[in-house]
């Protein structure tokens, strides 16, 4: 029997499999691969200025003509989970601005990071291309913008990364755009479920990038539990191969969504080198900093983040911190340092050793998926 749910439906897609709408690696390429391998891809948009979505969404059409998402932030999000973790009293970010460059600038002298200039320096940031006088960064404006795209291309499916898209909700659904949103905890569940959301990720602690500080296996059954009958939950976190596909089906979800396990793909938007560096990490080489964004995200371990901690110094809110290490990254990246600079990714890092085509992933995860479910009486 073929995996199977009533995701498949709602979304018109062949497989309850999505791809993580990962910002920099879910690129059309990526996205338009996973659509046309039967999962549904998913465009990490999330510092995308709204012509570059526009581009974004269109390229996509152009490579498949099968269903796909896009997923961006929103803004009651931003500020959300970044106040420091050390309790220290909060202190205006510009006030610190000067003293936190100097120290990326020492960084990169004590690295031997070679110089770039500011607008590789704001692209590494994830900060749009776009004239002046446009919104600004992560800004009302700039997520406004962004949204009146969505509605204007009546994308298939919309998944709000963070926040709640209700206010766009009713415009949304008269294009017939399915609406999701990626939760950490039951809470937040709770509170988009009541927005009319069609269906809801649930990612646990395990994943890679902005996560919940709740384990995956935790997460999700808790979270179908609190929605019920009400809307479908995918699980997420953690989840690299058809083993955790099953296991997420297992616990009450209805498919899942997956970022790492497509991250080491041909098509995926980031450095080769950044690719390797997810083939040779095993599972003890994750950590979760706040050192990249602002937000607590899980990334592989690198001197950046390490740097953090040894130096005791609180990162500042989204998105001032990304002004900070917008310019490491690029230096790392024009480096091509794997110790600096090697990406996000979730605790399922071991299971991947090679750079593979998406569609090659895809296909183990819907046999690996199949396999245990049968094995577990589920699919015979």
């Amino acid at each position: 029997m073929a995996l199977k749910s009533r995701i498949c439906e709602m979304l018109g897609i062949r497989y309850p499999i999505l791809l993580a709408g990962m910002r920099g690696a879910s690129v059309p390429e990526l996205a338009a691969a996973v659509s046309n391998a039967g999962g549904l891809g998913v465009l990490g948009a999330a510092a995308c200025s709204p012509d570059q979505l526009r581009d974004w969404i269109r390229q996509t059409r152009e490579l498949t003509d099968k269903p796909f998402g896009v997923d961006t932030l929103l803004p009651a999000s931003v500020r959300r989970g970044s106040a420091p973790q050390s309790g220290a009293a909060p202190q205006n970010p510009m006030d610190l601005m000067g003293e936190y460059q100097q120290f990326a600038r020492d960084f990169m002298d004590r690295e031997e990071l070679p110089e770039v200039d500011a607008a590789a320096a704001m692209r590494a940031a994830g900060a749009p291309e776009m004239g002046k006088g446009g919104p600004q960064l992560f800004s009302k404006e700039f997520f406004e913008a962004q949204m009146e795209v969505v509605i204007e291309e009546k994308v298939p499916v919309y998944a709000a990364g963070l926040g709640n898209p209700e206010p766009w909700m009713d415009r949304l659904h008269a294009n017939g755009t399915k609406v999701m949103a990626v939760i950490g905890k039951v809470k937040h569940a709770e509170q988009v479920v009541g927005s009319g959301i069609d269906m809801i990720v649930a990612q646990g602690h395990d994943g890679g990038g902005h996560n919940s500080p709740i384990g995956t296996i935790s997460l999700i059954p808790q979270v179908v539990d609190a929605v019920g009958d009400r809307v479908p939950v995918l699980g997420a976190g953690g989840i690299s191969d058809g083993r955790g596909v099953a296991a997420a089906m297992m616990l009450g979800a209805e498919g899942a969504w997956v970022g790492t396990a497509f991250l080491a793909t041909e098509e995926a938007g980031i450095e080769r080198f950044q690719k390797e560096a997810i083939t040779e990490s095993g599972d003890t080489d994750t950590v979760v900093s706040r050192s990249l964004t602002g937000k607590p995200a899980r990334m592989i371990r690198n001197k950046w983040a390490d740097a953090w901690v040894q130096a005791g110094k609180e990162p500042l809110p989204m998105p001032y911190q990304s002004m900070i290490s917008g310019p490491v990254m690029a230096s790392g990246i024009k480096a091509e340092r794997k110790d600096v600079i090697p990406g996000f990714a979730g605790q399922g890092i071991g299971l991947i050793d090679s750079i593979r085509p998406a569609a090659e992933v895809m296909r183990d995860l819907v046999d690996g998926a199949e396999k245990a479910l049968a094995s577990a009486g589920i699919y015979k």
